[in-house]
């Protein structure tokens, strides 16, 4: 069966009408939304060809229509006008993302929480290292004479540092030499080959030396370990409720709990690999029992220091695809820019909204 371009303008003026109002649509409605001069007997036979056709869905015994999961695709693929952000938007986005950027996880948050309080959906944001993640450079810096500070930089820009205790006396040369040690030896190596320098570094160094130097290597390790892991922030799950589809907890409830955990949330298909930059993944596309009947729209980002983050938005699948992708776009690259070079980018003028 052919889609013609009637059944096309059918298609988008019922989904359309659907993101609008969460109610299935009729013929007589159809017929003004589409703005198509045909009468009514004509346009239920073209719903009935895209119902057989698996675009639309009768619920019940409504004698009106609402898009199917491949409907919604279709929709996104071919159908969807770009939603133009507006001044007021780009400015909003712009103002909540000013602040100073002093911790990757800190911004990382609080991008989340802007955007779930824009979009009045729940959002989920994270960073992960590309590749392996090594330590570029060791500072130790002198507290008193029974303690000092180890920093640790990676080679992604992360600043990690930790005081030590230590039971015996030091001096300003002793922990100039463990820096040099610590710098020649265990820097520009993964977590494998740090631990392997370590062990063969035991049994040709003296047994201080080799105790103040383990302190800080096993520091490091653990600062590489942590920067694994893919840390998920969750923001805005409540506004779930506000949608008619999770009225009921008894069907809000199992996404709210998978939302709340991490790993669960971490197990999304996250377009960390580079390719495309929007990726929407669209009722049973997801994976996850949880989220077979919502959609997901995943924007990345480059952070810059061989990293990449991602946010993205968790609604029904009547979401207002156009709007939100238009949002999640403008974000991302709000974030690429504010990592890359400190800045924003312009807001739109009139000129370019009309």
């Amino acid at each position: 069966m052919e889609l013609t371009e009637r059944k096309k303008r059918i298609l988008r003026a019922i989904i359309e009408s659907y993101i609008a109002t969460a109610e299935p649509v009729g013929s007589k409605a159809v017929a003004q939304l589409a703005g198509l001069d045909v009468s009514s007997a004509t346009i239920r036979n073209e719903m009935a060809d895209l119902t057989d056709m698996g675009y639309l869905e009768q619920p019940h015994t409504s004698a009106g229509r609402i898009p199917s999961a491949a409907g919604y695709r279709l929709y996104v693929n071919e159908l969807m006008g770009e939603h133009q952000l507006t001044m007021q938007e780009t400015q909003r986005i712009n103002d909540a993302l000013e602040l100073k950027m002093e911790e990757l996880d800190r911004v990382i948050d609080q991008a989340g929480k802007v955007l779930s309080k824009i979009s009045d959906y729940p959002v989920f944001s994270m960073a992960a290292v590309k590749d392996v993640v090594t330590v570029r450079r060791y500072d130790l810096l002198m507290v008193e004479e029974n303690a000092f500070i180890a920093v640790v930089m990676t080679d992604t820009s992360v600043v990690k540092n930790k005081i030590f205790r230590i039971p015996e006396p030091l001096s300003e040369p002793q922990l100039q030499m463990l820096s040099t040690i610590l710098n020649s030896s265990f820097t520009g190596l993964s977590r494998d080959e740090m631990q392997k320098t370590l062990d063969k570094m035991q049994s040709h160094s003296a047994p201080g030396a080799f105790r103040l130097i383990s302190l800080v290597v096993e520091f490091a390790l653990e600062v590489l370990g942590e920067l694994r892991k893919q840390t998920v922030r969750t923001a805005g799950i409540t506004h779930l409720l506000e949608h008619p589809e999770y009225m009921s907890l008894d069907k809000a409830k199992p996404l709210m709990r998978c939302l709340s955990d991490e790993e669960e949330t971490a197990r999304l298909p996250i377009p960390f690999d580079g390719g495309q930059n929007m990726n929407i993944l669209i009722g049973p596309e997801n994976v996850n029992e949880a989220f077979r009947d919502t959609s997901v729209v995943m924007a990345s980002y480059d952070i810059g220091d061989n990293m990449r983050g991602v946010i993205g938005v968790v609604g029904p699948t009547r979401m207002d695809y156009a709007k939100v992708t238009a949002r999640l776009s403008y974000f991302a690259d709000s974030l690429t820019r504010m990592f890359g070079k400190g800045e924003l980018p312009p807001a739109l003028t009139e000129q370019e909204q009309e």
